[in-house]
């Protein structure tokens, strides 16, 4: 018998929210996605998930299902809402931005659909919304490929916004301001040193303001992990290789600070962020004889980690709540410095470092003609300038973003701007 078979199924209800056991309509219970209705043996098409959120828009007054994009081959990019419609604490789930990493997506849309249907999670939701994005690369999920139609990997593109896909999320960002974020996404095991079933990280950009970041490392190592430990799998920080026998850190492989990954670029943005890694291979001979067996312990680990979030979301909201506020009003005082290098674990090269920021960018007009919808999609302000371009001034809530987006010492700018010294 397989591990997972060994192991008690993980429950489907969100514990986290849920006060008492209570019972499901049988309307709600013949919901189910592809996967689920074949036990694991196949992931649910973009036809079935098109009719399984449809259905539970129509059977639940707190759900509400909306297009906010399209990728390069036309299809649609869906937001799924449950809870308030003008909610002061949101959480967002990103599932599946690499169409070859499907247990996400899986996870995302019985995560939605248990969500809605939980009487417990009502105080909650009477207050905050919890956001999915289930499918954030369809094309790369029809074709089976970790880009997107044009080649393109979406989760490298949270800067630039030259996919059409990362433009969506970039808006829904934006408009939703969420206070937690969760990026679902599996890897591939290098035995023996990168094997475990389960694998998170915070954003380690170091513009991440600090209290941010300290509840990104927490969601990580005193939730997830934690949770998904006690349910019988092995877990490990992304991107560090260890030692099989005695489990320390030999080196990092990946997990780095670019900010124009999702885990990082959340952080610049002001919000607590997480990744999460199913790992993809099989664990075991039982696996390997039986796929459907590997598709469940990996979307089991995902539904583990959807979970553990919601429980920190809602157990530490004001401490979160009074993070992310606390970050977005810190760039109104325009201080401190900017960083245009390092990690949380990698110190900074001096000249990565702008300890005396300018107090803005000057644009000329071709230049925001040509970037102007990108700053506009990140939520970065500019003003009117004499010459007819634009000045977009550093004392704003997305301060940092603003030097990572115009400041030619940063990896990948939109533009090079010209730096303006106001003193």
């Amino acid at each position: 018998m397989g591990r997972f078979a060994r192991r008690a199924v993980a429950s489907l209800a969100l514990s986290a929210l849920l006060v008492a056991p209570t019972a499901v309509a049988a309307e709600d219970t013949a919901l189910e996605t592809g996967f689920e209705r074949t036990g694991g043996q196949r992931w649910t098409t973009l036809a079935e998930e098109r009719e399984f959120l449809a259905e539970l828009d129509r059977r639940h007054r707190d759900v509400s299902v909306r297009q906010v994009g399209t990728s390069v081959e036309g299809r649609p990019l869906r937001l799924v809402r449950v809870g308030a419609e003008h909610a002061r604490y949101t959480v967002l789930f990103v599932c599946s931005q690499h169409g070859d990493e499907p247990s996400g997506r899986e996870a995302c849309l019985t995560g939605a659909r248990d969500l809605a249907r939980d009487p417990g999670a009502r105080r909650f939701l009477d207050r905050g919304a919890v956001l999915f994005l289930p499918n954030a690369n369809p094309d790369g999920r029809v074709a089976d490929t970790r880009e997107n139609a044009a080649g393109l990997d979406i989760n490298r593109d949270h800067l630039q916004l030259r996919t059409p896909e990362a433009r969506a999320l970039a808006s829904v960002l934006r408009d939703h301001r969420p206070d937690v974020v969760h990026d679902l996404h599996e890897y591939g095991g290098r035995p023996p040193y990168y094997v475990k079933d389960f694998l998170s990280l915070w954003s380690r950009n170091l513009n991440t303001a600090g209290q941010v970041h300290a509840a990104g490392q927490r969601l990580s190592e005193e939730y997830v992990r934690p949770a998904l430990e006690e349910r019988g799998f092995s877990t490990g920080v992304y991107g560090i290789y260890t030692d099989p026998e005695t489990g320390e850190p030999i080196r990092q492989v990946a997990g780095d600070g670019q900010a124009r990954i999702l885990r990082n670029a959340i952080g610049v943005k002001n919000a607590v962020g997480l990744l999460g890694e199913a790992r993809q291979d099989p664990m075991t001979e039982e696996e390997q004889a039986d796929p459907a067996l590997n598709n469940r312990r990996r979307v089991e680990s995902q539904r583990i980690a959807l979970d553990e979030v919601l429980r920190m979301a809602e157990q530490r909201r004001p401490e979160i709540q009074r993070a992310t506020t606390a970050a977005r009003l810190a760039g109104l005082r325009d201080e401190g410095p900017v960083y245009f290098g390092g990690a949380d674990n990698e110190p900074p090269a001096p000249e990565d470092v702008d300890t005396d920021p300018p107090c803005g960018y000057r644009l000329t007009a071709a230049q925001h003609q040509e970037v102007g919808d990108e700053l506009d999609l990140h939520g970065v302000r500019s003003l009117p300038a004499p010459d007819g371009g634009r000045f977009v001034p550093m004392r704003q809530e997305a301060r940092a973003l603003v030097a990572v987006l115009l400041d030619t010492r940063a990896d990948a700018p939109l533009t090079p701007a010209e730096p303006v010294d106001c003193r």
